[in-house]
């Protein structure tokens, strides 16, 4: 179950459009002939074998061998795709944290062609099985006599996990047209070549890709900045929200037009596990608490050079920006430098074990706040970064969550957009630290919307001098309501039902389910948050 992909391979999987030998610079080249020898030890588990020269001592990592990483053998399960039940919606694709399921729309004639090429008539007829007639990509286009296409969903056994988050999601709109099935002798051999016939066929043709549709967006090839082989938890929600982050900034921008500055946490530890490197874009890790420092000199450098245009953005979690960092992040936000910062709120510190940050609910358990006789879990509130971030001048703010797909990339492309700096918070699942399963990180993240755990809004000074008329709540349900009810079933989502869901809480409701006076208070504030939000904006 070894890789079969080598490095001149990314060049096959990216497309880089550069135009250069191999699709890569002669400096990359001649880290690449120097890699070729590092991944296969590493991929043969012969790492030890390796001589300590000048690149493996500056633990040199090229772009993009993330792909080269095999996980084909860390799950039982892998996902089973019915093609009688999908409709193109997208939603696993988007929502897979590791790059493992991929979509093409390709044309009868050219899969017709291709699949004759294939000599043994099972593997042709598994691939054809790979292909579904949907409404939005053949049976309407057919019917307004434009051209057809088959949409295509694979698999790559050597990304995915076994989260089975593409399952819930698929589910959870009511489509079932993925399953996990055990893995035997023949499934992951058959999947590789699947995934291999994804590859050769050629990118999916633009009329296909429709602008306003922002799930298109990862049918295009440039939209593929994250290539996988991330060493994150199965699952990750942070892993979820940096691939459609930089989707949006790819297809819109273009890769090139694009630099990275990590704060240390998971982001930085998942994505630069030495040989693997997941991204396509170029990035610097700083340290915890200094990102924005470090990307407001990259900035003015840049600027000298002539680089407005290029997208800069500086990506941490809620402990780098809330907390140690926060004093640097403050000052970046009063330059009106074009830097944006993308915040993976997870209301703990992931990286170092769970322990409680400033963004941690009241009454969650965490390291620094366990749950005791004379402490039952945190009791201070939660900071509100959102709110903070609003009082800069100048500055762009959104909250969102990868569960909501179009308010998640408008929030991106609008901060992107926006001249001066802007700040992207978004909630993260972290499945061992919130006590959830690996596969609901998706829909966590919106049951947290849904329960006024985690509003989401965009607050653009763009839009007047008010805060009222900056300041929009859409994409919450019952904007208007203190809680969201429920219409068919009557249930009222409030922040107890939110707390119940998750393992973090689990010590703040008694035998019989009753929740504790610190639950209660958490649930006050969360209500009090989401009053001052609606007030800002004008609904009360």
């Amino acid at each position: 179950m070894g890789v079969t992909t080598n490095l001149t391979d990314v060049t096959k999987i990216t497309r880089n459009r550069n135009g250069e030998q191999n699709g890569y610079s002669k400096d990359i080249i001649d880290v690449q002939d120097f890699f070729e020898n590092v991944m296969l030890e590493y991929n043969q588990g012969n790492e030890d074998n390796l001589e300590a020269d000048f690149n493996l001592a500056r633990s040199t990592i090229p772009a993009g061998t993330g792909a080269l990483r095999d996980f084909s053998y860390i799950a039982p399960e892998i996902p089973e795709f019915d093609h009688n039940q999908c409709v193109g919606c997208m939603t696993c694709v988007v929502e897979c944290p590791d790059t493992a399921i991929l979509a093409k729309v390709v044309e009868d004639d050219v899969l017709d062609a291709r699949l004759g090429q294939i000599e043994n008539p099972n593997e042709a007829a598994f691939m054809r099985k790979q292909f579904a007639e949907t409404g939005k990509f053949y049976v309407t286009p057919k019917k307004r006599g434009k051209d057809a296409g088959q949409f295509g969903i694979f698999i790559d056994p050597t990304k995915c996990k076994g989260c089975s988050e593409c399952v819930e999601a698929c589910a959870d709109l009511g489509y079932n047209a993925l399953k996990m099935i055990p893995k035997e002798d023949t499934t992951v051999p058959i999947y590789q070549k699947s995934i291999n016939f994804f590859r050769d066929l050629p990118p999916t043709p633009e009329k296909f890709i429709n602008e306003r549709v922002a799930m298109d967006m990862m049918l295009s090839e440039q939209s593929m900045l994250f290539v996988g082989g991330a060493g994150s938890c199965a699952g990750c929600g942070e892993a979820t929200a940096i691939r459609m982050w930089l989707a949006a900034l790819g297809y819109v921008y273009g890769g090139e037009n694009l630099g990275i500055v990590a704060s240390t946490g998971c982001n930085t530890v998942y994505g630069s596990t030495y040989p693997f490197n997941p991204y396509l874009v170029p990035w610097t890790n700083s340290l915890f608490e200094n990102g924005p420092a470090d990307a407001i000199g990259i900035r003015l450098r840049w600027d000298q050079m002539g680089w407005q245009d290029k997208q800069l953005w500086v990506m941490g979690g809620d402990g780098a920006m809330l907390d140690i960092g926060f004093q640097s992040l403050s000052r970046l936000l009063a330059t009106d430098l074009n830097i944006k910062v993308l915040v993976l709120d997870t209301q703990v510190y992931s990286n170092t074990g769970g322990q409680s940050s400033t963004a941690t609910f009241t009454g969650q358990v965490t390291k620094m706040s366990q749950y005791g006789k004379a402490q039952h879990g945190r009791k201070e509130s939660r900071k509100e970064l959102g709110r903070i971030a609003m009082m800069h001048p100048n500055t762009f703010v959104a909250q969102t969550v990868a569960a909501i797909p179009n308010h998640f990339y408008k929030s991106i492309l609008e901060a992107a957009s926006f001249d001066g700096p802007a700040v992207v918070n978004v909630y993260t699942t972290c499945q061992p630290e919130h006590g959830v399963g690996d596969d609901m990180s998706r829909y966590q993240a919106k049951l947290a919307v849904e329960s006024r755990a985690f509003p989401v809004f965009i607050y653009d000074p763009r839009q007047g001098e008010t805060i009222r008329s900056r300041l929009s709540l859409q994409g919450n349900p019952a904007q208007k309501e203190d809680w969201y009810t429920i219409r068919k079933t009557g249930e009222t989502i409030d922040f107890i039902t939110f707390a119940r869901s998750e393992g973090r809480f689990v010590k703040q409701f008694d035998h019989e389910g009753n929740p504790s006076e610190t639950i209660l208070a958490a649930q006050d504030d969360r209500l009090a948050n989401w009053r001052m939000l609606q007030e800002m904006a004008g609904l009360i």
